[in-house]
């Protein structure tokens, strides 16, 4: 249960209306309820684009690696299979803008973002590896910009040219520089 003690100062400050809510990760579950009353910020939105390390440093899906691309991520439509509902993601989304400080709340200006993406076996639903990306521009750069970083390096991972496991390392880095460091950019 390594992911807790992270999570926890993260779901610790929210306050939800409709009852508890349950985050799971891989085999263990932190349970917010009600009686937080007060929201405070507790991730940096000065990474922007990136997310704050400490709250998203990413998380990788285990039944994903060099040796399962085959089957998993490099099988078209493979992603579908195990993208979350947003009935998990958008109240998720909520907890972590407020996290965040965001000033803009509305949920349509922010796109419930893998780190560490489907395409390259990223955790599904772990929320070390979802964070609210705005879908506008951040220094130039967008959610539609980090889509294309992604689908070059599914490529490049599913056709042999680069490694699964340093796709995944330079993405969950720093998604601006990935292809570079993989040298493809």
């Amino acid at each position: 249960m390594p992911s807790i003690p992270r999570l926890a100062p993260v779901l610790g400050v929210f306050a939800l209306a409709a009852g508890a809510l349950t985050v799971g990760t891989a085999g263990a579950h932190a349970t917010t309820t009600p009686a937080a009353t007060a929201v405070s910020v507790s991730c940096s939105q000065s990474y922007l684009p990136l997310p704050d390390p400490d709250c998203q440093p990413g998380a990788y899906n285990p039944d994903v690696t060099q040796d399962t691309i085959d089957s998993t991520i490099c099988v078209p439509g493979w992603t579908s299979t195990v993208r979350p509902p947003t009935s998990y993601t958008n109240p998720l989304k909520v907890q972590q803008i407020a996290a965040y400080g965001y000033s803009d709340t509305s949920t349509a200006d922010y796109e419930e973002d893998h780190l560490v993406p489907l395409e390259l076996g990223g955790a599904p639903r772990d929320p070390k590896n979802l964070w609210p990306e705005p879908r506008y521009s951040t220094g130039g750069k967008t959610a539609g910009n980090k889509d294309t970083v992604e689908n070059r390096l599914k490529t490049a991972v599913c056709n042999g040219q680069v490694p699964l496991d340093s796709a995944r390392q330079a993405i969950a880095a720093d998604w601006t520089t990935a292809l570079a460091a993989v040298g493809l950019g």
